[in-house]
């Protein structure tokens, strides 16, 4: 069982998930989820299961929104448990030209050093359908 180090952890979530994510590499962000995973937005009350659910949810963001952007991160670590808790900045660039930001919160929880489950608690409407 691969056990992250809390910089390890730090760096899936910003340099592996939310870089891909900004970058519309599909492939490279849904490896950074177990084959199972479970990824809840807890404010919109939707769940997507397992790789093919969390592909197509990434697959109509990514096309939707022309520039997607996360940064400004701020993270509390359990290496120990493998939890990782991130607030930060989503700021996301509409096809009419206007944005979108919000301050968001994810809680990551891992196992074999990939997304188990990613609960996301967002200040605005949710994109991730």
């Amino acid at each position: 069982m691969t056990k992250l180090t809390a910089q390890e952890m730090i760096d899936l979530v910003e340099k592996s998930y939310f870089h891909n994510v900004d970058n519309k590499n599909l492939d490279a962000a849904v490896e950074c989820f177990t084959e199972d995973a479970e990824l809840t937005v807890q404010t919109a009350h939707v769940t997507h299961r397992g790789h093919d659910e969390i592909r197509r949810m990434f697959g109509d963001f990514m096309r939707d929104i022309p520039v997607i952007y996360h940064g400004d991160f701020g993270h509390v670590v359990d290496a120990d448990k493998q939890l990782i808790a991130s607030q930060f900045l989503a700021r996301n660039e509409l096809a009419d030209g206007s944005e979108v930001a919000m301050r968001n919160c994810n809680f990551f929880v891992l196992r074999d050093g990939r997304f188990a489950k990613v609960t996301i608690y967002m200040s605005g409407d949710n994109p991730l359908v």
